[in-house]
């Protein structure tokens, strides 16, 4: 057998070893995904004429808006996240998935307080508190699993023959240290029953908030970036020094903003925090110039492949946060505050950035893993041109309402026609995640039929009879 051969059956065994925890992740991740675009939907559907389920108080537009971030995030870019990071660190570290049990339990463990959660919420529970809305059940069933996944990935990467780091090691092992502290911490502070008093409730929530859906996400969104855009070019990683430089200055400056410049805390919070909110230029240049070189030269024909959801969501990286440091500035921060152009600005972030690279790693490791081809892979470019769309006709419009509101305080009617045409842009959105859902779904039902198949087939093989020797 050849090298190349040799390295085939490798990437075949650690593929198979990713499999079931994989399908876990990503079945349930692509499910929420649907349902929390469904209703945001419907957020947007009751905002425009809150009459039209007033019969039902549980999907009032505070309780449907509130359970479709939750879902965004802790339903799909959470535990997408952690299916990628398994997987990536397999495939660079050349070994098999460590305890492959343990994701596939934590999985579970997962979508149960995902579950729990978005119930609480619609029931009336939620505990007030932006992006940390789940009870203190599902928040323990979600920090436990996290930490058996992570678990899992640390095993995995301890076991890899090449000991130079590769920049989305950096990055993605940044990614399984940061969530469990943030929300731990988050949780112990407001979710406790001695919660802290005051001012002190609001600059965490937003302390906490911006190293989830800032920090945390690009963490994540890069590292994956940083891995697939170079194997599907066919060109390494230019600029390793620029890509550390991108990692250190991202978390150094990345965990200080956050904090609106109204905020009613001492002055010297909004201060540092639109500081750090400028000092994002340095690493929004440096991944610039990662991806400028890398690209540079690439023939790559993907009209809507998996190539273009990676350089479009890391291009979208760029434009979020360039939007949070136009936020920070004191002229036009005055302005923007407190409207619809900060919401532009998280949903370009998960939608635009994180949702684009995971929905692109899904679409290319599936095959992998399940050693067969998507069951629909025309849905793969259709995904991306309906979230193209979608991402046009959703944010720009958001924007655009954000900066009609702030400039006619006074005008109840302002902006009213960019949000209708949100709605449509969220249709796309929906459309386009329900494609991902069914290929998923499609491939795990035919695995399941050809396991019952072989299973059925080894019970009722006839029994070799032995020959009896004379």
């Amino acid at each position: 057998m050849n090298p190349a051969d040799t390295n085939q059956v490798c990437s075949a065994k650690i593929d198979a070893s990713c499999r079931v925890p994989l399908l876990a992740l990503f079945g349930g991740a692509a499910l929420w995904l649907v349902l929390g675009l469904a209703f945001a939907l419907i957020a947007s559907l009751t905002f425009h004429n809150p009459e039209i389920l007033a019969y039902c108080p549980c999907l009032t537009y505070g309780h449907t808006l509130a359970a479709a971030n939750n879902l965004l995030v802790y339903g799909f870019a959470i535990p997408a996240a952690l299916g990628v990071i398994l997987w990536i660190f397999a495939r660079l570290s050349q070994a098999e998935l460590v305890l492959p049990i343990v994701p596939v339990a934590a999985a579970n463990l997962w979508h149960l307080g995902v579950f729990v959660g978005v119930a609480t919420i619609f029931g009336g529970g939620s505990s007030g508190y932006t992006w940390l809305e789940f009870p203190r059940a599902a928040a323990a069933l979600l920090g436990v699993s996290f930490v058996l996944v992570a678990i899992s990935a640390v095993a995995t990467f301890g076991q890899r023959q090449e000991r130079e780091l590769y920049p989305s090691h950096w990055f993605l092992l940044a990614a399984l240290l940061w969530f469990p502290w943030i929300y731990s911490t988050s949780n112990l502070f407001l979710g406790s029953n001695h919660p802290v008093r005051g001012v002190a409730q609001g600059v965490i929530n937003w302390w906490y908030a911006d190293n989830l859906v800032f920090v945390w996400l690009a963490l994540v969104g890069l590292g994956t970036a940083f891995y697939f855009i170079p194997k599907i070019s066919g060109q390494p990683l230019k600029s390793r020094f620029y890509a550390l430089f991108a990692f250190w200055t991202l978390i150094l400056f990345g965990t200080w903003i956050g904090i609106p410049a109204g905020a009613p805390v001492p002055a010297w919070l909004p201060t540092t925090s639109a500081l750090a909110s400028y000092m994002l230029i340095i690493p929004i240049i440096a991944v610039a110039v990662v991806l400028v070189k890398t690209l540079w030269g690439a023939k790559v024909a993907s009209f809507g492949g998996i190539f273009c959801y990676m350089r479009f969501g890391t291009v979208m990286f760029l434009i979020s946060a360039l939007m949070l440091v136009v936020q920070a500035c004191p002229k036009h921060g005055s302005v923007l505050e407190f409207t619809w152009f900060g919401q532009a600005q998280v949903q370009l972030q998960i939608l635009g950035f994180v949702g684009l690279i995971l929905c692109g790693a899904i679409h290319d490791i599936l095959p992998q893993i399940m050693s067969t081809e998507l069951p629909f892979k025309k849905f793969v470019q259709v995904q991306f041109w309906l979230s193209f769309a979608g991402l046009a006709l959703y944010i720009i419009p958001l924007a655009v309402a954000g900066v009609m509101q702030g400039n006619a305080v006074y005008d109840p009617a302002a902006a009213k026609v960019p949000l209708m045409i949100c709605t449509s842009g969220l249709m796309l959105l929906l459309a386009g995640a329900v494609l991902l859902l069914v290929n998923i779904l499609v491939m795990t039902f035919k695995w399941k039929i050809a396991l019952a198949k072989s299973a059925y087939a080894a019970v009722t093989a006839p029994l070799e009879s032995s020959e009896v020797k004379s």
